[in-house]
C-alpha cells in the first residue's frame, strides 16, 4: 500500500459546473472544464482569482476535450459532443467557437491532436470509422480508417508521425495513416473493454492498455501475441498513462466506494506496490494531465479533475520522481548530477533545517522534539517522499472507516490501541512504534484484555502482522493501515472457518485463507459480472460493417457437438 500523505498545492471547487471533461494547455497556463452549459477557462497561475466562461447550447454533455499540443496553436482546443467536434479559440481572455467537424454518424468516443502536425486531429466513433481531419479544410476528413467494430480510444504515436492506435472493446489496432485500407497490426489485448490507451513517450513500439478486466498491460506491438508486463488489480482501471519523467505510470482505478483513493503513481519496473497515492479527492477522478514545467524548476504538477467537482494541482518533486527511476539505468546520472550540484555542508544543513521547520505544524514540531534525528542521514531517510513525515501525520491519514475496527491513537506516546469486533470474537491490541519507525524498524503488537480468541489464533495473527509490518518498513513505508486490514481479513477468515466446522463436524480442516492484499480490496460491485444476472452471450448474428461488407458469426461445429442440450450456454 502506498504512503498516504496529502501533497496537493491547490484545491479549487466548481460545485455548479457539472463538468465531465478537463484538459490542460501545452503552455501550462490554462485548464478548460467542459460542462453542458458552459466551458470554464481556469488560469492555473491564479486559480482563485475567478474564471472565464464560454457559453454553449447543447443537450449533450461533452465527451472529450483537448488543447492543441503545439505552442504556436496553443490557443485552440477541440471538444466532442455526440456526433460533432467543435473547435474553440481562446486568446487574450476571450473565447469563441470556430468551425465544426461533422462526419460521424454515431457518438464520437475520443479525439487526439497529432503530436508532430499541429493541423491534424483524429476522431474515433462507435460508427466503426476513425477520421483524420485537417483543420485548414474542415469540410470532410482527409483520411478515413475503417474497422469492423466501433473504436472507444484513439491515440497518436509520440515518436512516429504516421502511426496511431485505436481500441475496439478488448482489442487494439495499430494504423499507418499512409496505408489507411487496413490496420498494420492487431492485438487481442484484453477480455473486457479497454478504457485507456497510452503510448510510451520514448519508444514508438511500446504502449499501455487499461481495461475493465482489472488489469493494465504493456505491449510491444511488434510482438502482439504476448504482453511485456502486466499490472493486476482487483478493480477496473479507468486510465493508465506514462509520466513525463523517469519510468512512472499514473493509474485511475474505479473503487467500490467513491471515497476510496483511486489515483496512484507506479514505477513500471516494480509493479508490486504503488510508490505514491494521491489522497484528497472524495470521488472518482475523471481526468488527469501534466502541467508544463516552469523554466528552471525540477518539480512537475499533476492537474486532476474529479466527480467531486474539485480541481487539484499536485506537486511532484524530484524525490518523488526518483522513486519512479530505474536504479540500474538512472543511478549513474543521478550520482554525477548530485556531485556537481553538492553545496557546502554547513549551508546545506542550515537550509534544510530552516525549510523543515517552516513546513511543520505546531503538533509535528512537538513530536520531533521528542525524537530528534541523530544525524543528517537519518533526517534524509525520514524525509523520503511518499511517506508521512511523522507518526502524528500517519495517524491523521488513517482510514477510520475500516470495517469493525476502532483505533485510539496517541502520537506523543508513539502507541495506539486497536479494537476489532467480528462475530462473537473480540480482539484488543496495543501497538507501540519505536523511535526509528518506519526506517527499517517495525512496531510491536501485544494482545490486551478483553481479547476472546484462542492462543493458537493469537499466534497466527501475530505472525501475519509481524510479516506485514516488516515487509513495509524494509521499504521505509508506513504499515499501520495495512496491518489493520490484514488483522480484520484474517480474523474474519478464522471466524468463517469456525462456523463451517461447527456446521459440518465431519469436514476436513482447511488451511488458513491468505489475507486480502492491502492495496486493493476484492470488490463485489465489480466482481458481480460473473454471476447469474449477466445475460447469455450471442451465439450467432450478422451485421453490415462500415466498409459495406456483411459480417456474420456463429458457434463452431465442434462446440455444437461437445455441448449437451441440457447444459446452459457458457457466459463470457
Amino acid at each position: 500500500m502506498a504512503a498516504r500523505w496529502s501533497s496537493e498545492n491547490v484545491v479549487v471547487e466548481f460545485r455548479d459546473s457539472q463538468a465531465t471533461a478537463m484538459s490542460v494547455d501545452c503552455l501550462g497556463q490554462h485548464a478548460v472544464l467542459s460542462g453542458r452549459r458552459f466551458l470554464y477557462i481556469v488560469n492555473l497561475d491564479a486559480p482563485f482569482e475567478g474564471h472565464r466562461k464560454i457559453s454553449r447550447q447543447s443537450k449533450w454533455d461533452i465527451g472529450t476535450v483537448q488543447w492543441n499540443p503545439h505552442d504556436s496553436f496553443a490557443h485552440y482546443f477541440a471538444a466532442s459532443s455526440n456526433q460533432r467536434v467543435d473547435l474553440y479559440k481562446w486568446k487574450d481572455g476571450c473565447g469563441e467557437v470556430g468551425t465544426t467537424l461533422q462526419g460521424h454518424t454515431r457518438v464520437i468516443s475520443d479525439l487526439d491532436w497529432a503530436v508532430f502536425e499541429p493541423d491534424l486531429l483524429v476522431t474515433s466513433s462507435v460508427d466503426t470509422y476513425i477520421y483524420i481531419w485537417d483543420i485548414k479544410d474542415t469540410r470532410k476528413p482527409t483520411i478515413a480508417l475503417s474497422a469492423v467494430a466501433g473504436a472507444s480510444q484513439v491515440k497518436w504515436n509520440k515518436k512516429n508521425a504516421n502511426c496511431l492506435a485505436t481500441s475496439h472493446d478488448g482489442d487494439v489496432r495499430i494504423w499507418d495513416k499512409r496505408k489507411p485500407s487496413t490496420a498494420v497490426e492487431y492485438l487481442a489485448a484484453h477480455l473486457s473493454k479497454i478504457h485507456g490507451l497510452d503510448w510510451h513517450p520514448d519508444s514508438e513500439h511500446i504502449l499501455a492498455t487499461s481495461s475493465q478486466d482489472n488489469s493494465v498491460k504493456f505491449w510491444d506491438y511488434r510482438q502482439p501475441r504476448k504482453y511485456l508486463n502486466i499490472l493486476p488489480c482487483q478493480v477496473p482501471v479507468w486510465k493508465a498513462r506514462y509520466t513525463p519523467f523517469s519510468n512512472g505510470l499514473v493509474t485511475v482505478m474505479v473503487p467500490q466506494l467513491r471515497r476510496e483513493n483511486s489515483l496512484l503513481l507506479w514505477n513500471v519496473f516494480d509493479l508490486n506496490t504503488p510508490v505514491h497515492t494521491f489522497v484528497g479527492h472524495d470521488d472518482v477522478v475523471l481526468e488527469f494531465q501534466w502541467r508544463k514545467q516552469k523554466e528552471g524548476s525540477k518539480d512537475y504538477q499533476l492537474v486532476t479533475w474529479s466527480r467531486d467537482q474539485t480541481l487539484r494541482m499536485w506537486r511532484v518533486d524530484s524525490q518523488m520522481q526518483r522513486l519512479c527511476a530505474n536504479d540500474i539505468l538512472d543511478g549513474v546520472d543521478e550520482f554525477i548530477e548530485s556531485i556537481s550540484l553538492l553545496p557546502e555542508p554547513e549551508k546545506t544543513l542550515h537550509t534544510q533545517d530552516t525549510d523543515h521547520q517552516h513546513s511543520l505544524s505546531h503538533g509535528e514540531e512537538e513530536v520531533l522534539k521528542e525524537d530528534p534525528p541523530s544525524s543528517l542521514l537519518e533526517e534524509k531517510k525520514s524525509d523520503q517522499p511518499g511517506l508521512p513525515q511523522t507518526l502524528q501525520q500517519e495517524f491523521s491519514l488513517i482510514n477510520v472507516q475500516i470495517r469493525n475496527v476502532n483505533v485510539e491513537m496517541d502520537a506523543a506516546d508513539r502507541s495506539c490501541t486497536v479494537s476489532v469486533h467480528c462475530s462473537n470474537h473480540r480482539v484488543k491490541m496495543l501497538v507501540k512504534f519505536p523511535a526509528q519507525y518506519p526506517n527499517n524498524a517495525a512496531p510491536s503488537f501485544q494482545f490486551i484484555n478483553p481479547t476472546t480468541i484462542t492462543s493458537t489464533m493469537k499466534a497466527k495473527l501475530l505472525k501475519i502482522l509481524k510479516d506485514t509490518s516488516l515487509q513495509k518498513v524494509k521499504r521505509n513505508q508506513s504499515c499501520l493501515e495495512p496491518c489493520l486490514r490484514q488483522l480484520v481479513s484474517c480474523l474474519e477468515s478464522f471466524v468463517n472457518q469456525e462456523d463451517s466446522a461447527s456446521s459440518n463436524p465431519f469436514a476436513l480442516p482447511n488451511s488458513v485463507t491468505p489475507p486480502l492484499p492491502t492495496f486493493a480490496r476484492v470488490t463485489t460491485a465489480y466482481g458481480s459480472y460473473q454471476d447469474a444476472n449477466i445475460p447469455f452471450p450471442r451465439t450467432s448474428g450478422a451485421r453490415f460493417c462500415g466498409a459495406g461488407y456483411l459480417v456474420y458469426f456463429t458457434r463452431p461445429m465442434t462446440m455444437h457437438r461437445a455441448v449437451s442440450p441440457t447444459e446452459p450456454t457458457p457466459r463470457c
